[in-house]
């Protein structure tokens, strides 16, 4: 490919050089760039690549692509300016691997919680649909049948259309992916075709980083404003915001809910732990899912899965046929003593919330429930006092323990918590163990006959991480060796 292959219709500003040479590869990691290169000088959040570009003197590159030219421009470079670099980025990447979103129908998913569920539920409806599918997402990436490690929710731009480029020569038709709001403000979904969006809710989450709930919501909105006219954009109206996502977009709008009139409705007609009988548009179907929060996410399937075209009585029967995502109120049963542990990702007040409510929608005043939970280190401190005061509220026993400290002190974490506990009946319900491992160890410890011990938090993780150093630990494990199953 040559440069002038590669930046194809992407707006520039400015070339200074030969844009006819053969190009080697792209990047916007200094370490990687050399011979025939094309860097790509992209301002980050704690990093500018733009100031790396003095140390690629002499590396043979053939291109840097940036927003300002260098002040010493070396001699036989082609040097491309260009308004956004990070946009530019998602752009190059696409041009570079062929435009691969383009020979799919690739579907993106967005919102607080749910995300995961949605995209990997409708990756597997098209596989039962009997078609070749990718998916992206926080717990794992999958090329056709081949799972790849997945290391954020949604990966660099560079990386999304590498392995949109494997699915294409992997036969794959469809491609589910995650849209996470950090992806979306740092433009590393920029130059991807989309077929459809999805919008499941939005809560208080990452404002560690977006700093205000409006920022935060923008940042998922931008994804709906980029769609194309032959996309269709599918929300939730249950949420408040869930129409405001769709003001200005030019895709296609339609709806889903359980409790209004939309395009596709969702109707729970019986819970139970191992599943529930719902409808949808009218029709019944069980499926192996629990709670409100899958409901919605289920109902979201159903319609994007109509909305891409496929036969209705088909997608019905395959509804029934899908089985819960790793981590996900993954449910383990001891029946020697008749407990039951839940293991799920929720890390959001709102997550938290539902995922009890949810068990306490089927077990009514028959059992107790018995909650761990923690928060992340090095994230939005001002959910951890919600979280502890939103588990106290719903659950008849609480232990807040570690979850992911990073680089702070767990007990200081611990005590953040604590603060959201205001009343003598919360704390008095409510325990706190640093070891997360012997947490576990003592909600089973305290459970009854039909008590549930829900363990959120880390769902899937298999990992610890402390001080930059991620430990083994898996939740699913610890909830299995204190059953004793």
């Amino acid at each position: 490919m040559t440069l002038k292959e590669l930046i194809g219709p992407i707006k520039v500003k400015q070339i200074i050089g030969d844009t006819e040479r053969e190009i080697t590869d792209l990047t916007a990691d200094s370490r990687k760039a050399g011979e025939g290169w094309v860097f790509v000088a992209v301002k980050g959040v704690t990093v500018d690549g733009h100031s790396f570009i003095p140390t690629l003197k002499g590396k043979g590159l053939a291109a840097i692509v940036a927003e300002e030219l260098p002040e010493d421009p070396e001699e036989g470079v082609t040097h491309i300016v260009v308004d956004n670099s990070a946009i530019a980025l998602g752009e190059l990447a696409s041009r570079r691997f062929g435009e691969p979103s383009k020979r799919l129908k690739l579907v993106g998913v967005t919102g607080t919680n749910g995300k995961t569920t949605t995209a990997t539920l409708l990756y597997e409806m098209a596989r039962l649909a009997g078609h070749k599918a990718g998916l992206l997402s926080t717990v794992v990436n999958y090329v056709d049948t081949e799972a790849v490690h997945a290391d954020q929710t949604t990966p660099d731009p560079i990386t999304i259309n590498r392995l949109l480029a494997q699915m294409v020569e992997k036969g794959c038709e469809y491609a589910a992916m995650e849209v996470s709001s950090h992806a979306a403000h740092q433009h590393r979904i920029a130059g991807l075709h989309f077929a459809g969006g999805v919008f499941s809710n939005l809560t208080r989450d990452h404002l560690d980083y977006h700093k205000t709930v409006q920022a935060y919501l923008e940042a998922k909105k931008s994804f709906f404003d980029n769609l194309g006219p032959d996309a269709f954009a599918l929300t939730n109206i249950d949420d408040k915001v869930g129409e405001v996502m769709l003001q200005n977009t030019r895709a296609m709008r339609k709806t889903y809910s359980l409790r209004s009139v939309a395009d596709f409705r969702g109707r729970v007609i019986e819970s139970r732990l191992d599943g529930t009988l719902m409808s949808f548009n009218g029709s019944e179907v069980d499926v192996l899912f629990t709670g409100r929060f899958n409901a919605y996410n289920l109902t979201a399937v159903y319609g994007a899965s109509v909305l891409l075209g496929w036969d209705n009585e088909t997608v019905l029967l395959n509804m029934s046929r899908l089985v819960p995502v790793a981590g996900r109120f993954q449910t383990f049963r001891s029946p020697q003593r008749n407990v039951t542990a839940i293991v799920d990702y929720a890390h959001t007040p709102d997550a938290v919330v539902s995922v009890i409510t949810a068990i306490r929608e089927v077990t009514g005043k028959s059992g107790r429930i018995i909650t761990v939970v923690g928060a992340g280190g090095n994230r939005d401190k001002g959910k951890r006092p919600i979280m502890a005061k939103e588990a106290a509220r719903l659950s008849d026993r609480v232990i807040l323990t570690s979850d992911n400290p990073r680089f702070e002190n767990p007990s200081e974490i611990l005590h953040d918590m604590e603060a959201g506990l205001d009343s003598d009946e919360a704390r008095a319900k409510t325990l706190s163990i640093t070891d997360r491992r012997e947490a576990i160890r003592a909600a089973v410890a305290l459970a009854a006959p039909g008590d549930v011990v829900l363990v959120a938090g880390k769902g899937h993780e298999d990992y610890q991480e402390i001080e930059g150093v991620k430990h083994h630990f898996d939740d699913r494990e610890e909830v299995r060796n204190a059953l004793g199953i």
